[in-house]
């Protein structure tokens, strides 16, 4: 089993710091032109799973300003336990939203319009967030950051949440499925709950590493 690598030598704590802040940094700019595209696009074609993906995209902004704050500090385990708690909130809130908004239109057959922006920035993100996601979580678990890989997580669920967003855009689009929408959304949404959840409990290992990584103990080999 991988786990977080928690005593890098001084030297390489420094580089791996200014490199998970650069990566933070990237986030940033990236989800902040995702957000905008998603949530003009799904409000045009009224998208569930568009807007959803847009208030995603806002919340790993928040996540990633979160990430930077902490380690801004001159001691950042001390932000560390806020820090992973306004990233589990910022997960719950969002799929409660989302969740609301996908009943809401399953219960009224409220039908998604067509949407080209929505397809292009969904197939975008498929692409740009797993590389993204990767570098930083291999940057975290060498650093011994629980927030890092945390964040890494919030940029891994983007790539779900395009794939999920892309199948209902595009059975909505082709087929004419207009619920396709709404069970997007709610995928969304339950996937958010579980991330949430994991980061509340301070889990800082992806979907598919194995489990969470002790919090005090150093670096564990396979």
């Amino acid at each position: 089993m991988t786990s977080l690598q928690l005593s890098p030598a001084p030297g390489r704590r420094a580089v791996l710091t200014r490199r998970i802040r650069f990566f933070a940094a990237a986030t940033i700019t990236y989800n902040v032109v995702e957000a905008v595209v998603a949530l003009w696009a799904g409000n045009v074609a009224g998208s569930a799973a568009l807007i959803g993906f847009g208030l995603d995209s806002v919340i790993e902004v928040a996540s990633a300003v979160a990430l930077s704050w902490q380690l801004a500090s001159k001691d950042p385990e001390r932000r560390e336990h806020l820090t992973l708690r306004i990233i589990a909130l910022s997960f719950f809130a969002l799929a409660a939203f989302v969740a609301a908004d996908a009943v809401r239109s399953l219960a009224v057959g409220e039908p998604a319009g067509h949407s080209t922006p929505g397809i292009v920035i969904a197939a975008l993100s498929l692409a740009i967030m797993p590389v993204l996601s990767w570098l930083q979580r291999r940057a975290g678990r060498e650093l011994g950051s629980r927030t890092a890989v945390a964040d890494s997580k919030q940029t891994l669920l983007c790539t779900y949440l395009s794939a999920v967003l892309l199948v209902g855009l595009l059975l909505n689009s082709t087929l004419g499925l207009w619920w396709a929408d709404a069970i997007a959304a709610l995928i969304i949404a339950a996937i958010a709950v579980r991330e949430g959840i994991n980061a509340w409990r301070g889990d800082a290992c992806c979907a598919g590493c194995g489990g969470p990584a002790p919090a005090e103990q150093g670096p564990m080999t396979p």
